[in-house]
């Protein structure tokens, strides 16, 4: 507690204190015009990413950027719906207006920014493998935050029912990927199989997927992509605008409810949101899976100042989630009964109280973002604090309670352009402590402490772009001993380790006109050893399996390449990409017949080693616009991965997926963004699988279909949605799925949970303005 109260009292006292780097206060006026008629377009949105400054054209077409520096060089980005969006590269000391002139399109505009990278720019101009989830496809029906970014190729999930998802990104999940929450990097359950990411599903504006090797930018963990999640912009100055979101789901009773308020008076910049997220056991195509129901309270706030001299933003949140966990009891019909041997009812399915076992995950976490303009470039600091709590309950007493402290800090140091070069330096720090609490033990406590230095730098010339990097990290990690009370027997033996990494990247992208564009990217990375890894030794109670864990375990190294060729024409959109990834010392659990008894429980025992891995895939996207009113996208994505030491297949690879949806936009009066929507989601066969771990997979076919519009009830505007998923009910095992057969309990290895079953959605979405 004393640590956090030291930590608020720094944080108040920088925001409160950094008018120290005050400057010289500038005006930029500007105006957004239709390019084909000169016609102003009142209501477009104007923003700065690295000032955070937002504004928008009144009915004039015309607006003000304030507050700006007096000097520096940033990225502009206008939007406005139904045209493309534009950008701008500005240099604000040459600068004293900003007009824009953008083109209609019939394409759904897409967000060209990127953020997540090291130096901000539009997807044409960034070498990086990217995708961008806009506002409204996260408003879209999902039952979390991961399920509603699988539509992206090469992204894809490791699923627990519905409550619980993991990102897998080109074949790589868990500890090889990213996620980025207020500038933060995640630390939480990442290696294990049956927890989530700890995050508001609402709370993101917009989400950066970076596919590929991003050791340069993010050190450790980085192998197979990042996730960013980037926070709403601020309203303009004088307004306080919000935002009330409700959905309801049929399949699990899922109710999910989230309002938030936003405000910015003369750059005092604040935003506060709550959710709540509650739902019974799912339901399959042969009935409901018991205690698999969950229910989320999320609250989060922030406050901070947009000045000329940059911005300083305190981000704080509390995440809890409780889910209910069912240990198979079958009679002998096969049916699902309670421990007592009795059969469940309707009740007890639709009972929102959740029954034991079940786990209880907490992440507390306070980010201070900063941005200085000093010299000739901009400093981001960013410092955060991340408490991570792991309870599993079989009574009112945590039996498992495994707590994790993780404190962060990450400086870079921009130069603004000189002769097209863009520099970066950067230094980035993390110290982690974990206790475990409980009487149950899997993994050791441990601490853990990171480092790492890196230089980057890009430039531009007509069409092209140049960019390169380096860097080093070092990281040690103390695994403290653990003597059973009872047998006397030393559970955990101590250990420790050190490791260090050099890392590189190179990337480079060509324009050849408006419509086409090429990019590759080249790049090694590394994954340290995790302490689950590194030191298990006990009952992992969700992978139904004993691990024991290899404290002589190097880290993992990555090199990989890809390559992505894009078209954007007036009808149609379309890009195509290949890449492989060859991994040095891949970490897995393997099993060699040794079985191990815990009371009276029959476990067979994973050990972790190491083998040399190879993957390579494509991914492919198409969109066509024939008329306004018909919108058809196809998505495909395929990952290969191959045990290359062990001449098989690795475990756990999604299947090859095909994503169609043809939607019907007509224009109706006295509605906006009307549509009718059908989709098809096709996966086929996993027949690449390793025995020892998993069973194959057929292909599968799910029908889907959405309808919605937005409209105004006197000046507020709503929006209502209704999709269905899964329209026809469909038994099917998704490949990536901890319930498919030979899965779910070692010894009924034939048990078979299918995934969800028809659900059908209800969405309320209404944007308001309390002060204009």
């Amino acid at each position: 507690m004393k640590k956090l109260q030291l930590i608020g009292l720094v944080i108040l006292y920088t925001i409160f204190t950094n008018t120290a780097f005050a400057a010289i206060l500038k005006d930029i006026k500007g105006k957004v015009v239709d390019a084909s008629n000169q016609q102003t377009l009142p209501g477009a949105t104007i923003f700065i990413p690295d000032l955070r400054v937002t504004a928008v054209t009144d009915n004039n077409g015309e607006f003000i950027l304030s507050n700006l520096p007096a000097k520096g060089t940033y990225l502009v980005e206008v939007h406005y719906v139904g045209y493309k969006t534009a950008t701008k590269t500005v240099n604000l000391a040459a600068t004293s207006s900003l007009d824009f002139s953008l083109q209609p399109t019939a394409i759904e505009t897409k967000e060209v920014v990127i953020t997540g990278s090291l130096i901000s720019s539009t997807s044409k101009r960034n070498s990086a493998s990217s995708a961008v989830v806009g506002k409204d496809q996260l408003l879209a029906p999902s039952s979390n935050l991961i399920d509603a970014l699988t539509k992206i190729p090469g992204v894809s999930q490791i699923t627990t029912g519905p409550s619980i998802s993991k990102p897998v990104i080109r074949g790589l999940g868990y500890n090889r990927i990213v996620t980025l929450d207020d500038g933060i990097k995640q630390q939480g359950q990442q290696w294990g199989d049956e927890h989530g990411i700890e995050i508001d599903q609402f709370k993101s504006d917009r989400v950066e997927v970076l596919r590929g090797a991003a050791s340069l930018m993010y050190g450790s963990d980085a192998l197979g992509g990042v996730i960013n999640l980037l926070e709403p912009s601020s309203p303009p100055e004088g307004q306080i605008k919000g935002e009330f979101i409700t959905n309801y789901s049929t399949n699990n009773g899922l109710t999910a409810n989230s309002l938030m308020l936003n405000g910015n008076e003369n750059g005092f910049v604040w935003r506060a949101r709550g959710t709540y997220k509650n739902a019974y056991s799912f339901k399959t195509p042969t009935g409901y899976f018991p205690n698999s129901g969950f229910n989320e309270t999320d609250l989060s706030g922030m406050i901070g100042l947009n000045k000329s001299w940059g911005y300083t933003h305190l981000n704080v949140s509390n995440f809890r989630n409780n889910i209910g966990f069912y240990e198979p009891n079958l009679d002998e019909n096969g049916n699902f009964v309670t421990e007592d041997g009795n059969p469940f009812t309707n009740a007890d399915y639709k009972n929102r109280d959740l029954e034991y076992p079940r786990q209880d995950i907490r992440h507390f976490k306070i980010a201070l973002n900063n941005n200085f303009i000093l010299g000739n470039g901009n400093l981001k600091a960013d410092f955060g604090y991340q408490q991570n709590q792991r309870r599993e309950l079989d009574g009112p007493d945590p039996a498992l309670f495994f707590d994790l402290k993780t404190y962060n800090a990450d400086l870079k140091y921009f130069i603004h352009e000189v002769n097209g070069w863009q520099p970066v330096f950067g230094v980035s720090a993390d110290a982690g402590h974990s206790q475990n609490k409980g009487t149950e033990f899997l993994v050791p406590a441990y601490d853990t402490y990171g480092i790492g230095v890196f230089a980057y730098a890009k430039k531009n010339w007509d069409n092209n772009t140049f960019s390169l990097g380096a860097r080093y990290d070092f990281r040690k990690n103390n695994g403290k001993q653990l003597l059973d009370e009872d047998e006397g027997e030393e559970r955990f033996a101590p250990f420790e380790n050190k490791f260090s990494n050099v890392s590189g990247a190179l990337g480079f992208t060509h324009q050849f006109n408006d419509e086409w564009n090429f990019k590759a990217n080249a790049g090694s990375a590394f994954r340290a050893p995790n302490p689950a890894e590194l030191g298990s030794n006990g009952v992992h109670e969700g992978t139904f399996r004993y691990e024991v864990g290899n404290p002589n375990l190097n880290p993992e190294r990555s090199y990989q390449i890809d390559a992505a060729l894009e078209y954007e024409g007036k009808i149609v959109s379309a890009s195509a990409s290949v890449y492989n990834n060859y991994i040095n010392n891949y970490i897995y659990a393997s099993n060699n017949g040794e079985v191990k008894s815990v009371d009276g429980d029959q476990f067979n025992v994973y050990h972790y080693g190491q083998v040399n891995a190879n993957l390579y895939g494509a991914e492919a996207s198409l969109t066509i616009h024939p008329v306004p009113f018909i919108h058809f996208e196809n998505t495909f994505g395929y990952v290969h991965a191959q045990n290359m030491s062990l001449d098989k297949p690795l475990s756990f690879i999604p299947a090859a997926s095909l994503r169609n949806e043809l939607r019907f936009e007509p224009k109706l009066k006295g509605t906006n963004d009307a549509y009718l929507s059908v989709g098809i989601n096709s996966a086929f066969k996993q027949n690449r699988i390793d025995e020892e771990f998993e069973t194959k997979t057929s292909g599968y076919t799910l029908l889907n279909a959405g309808i919605g519009a937005s409209f105004n009830l006197g000046k507020q505007p709503i929006k209502l949605s209704v999709s269905a998923n899964n329209l026809l009910n469909q038994k099917y095992y998704d490949a990536l799925s901890r319930f498919k057969p030979g899965r779910f309990d070692s010894e009924n290895p034939n048990l078979g949970v299918y995934n969800t079953g028809r659900n059908i959605t209800f969405g309320l979405y209404i944007p308001f303005t309390l002060v204009k």
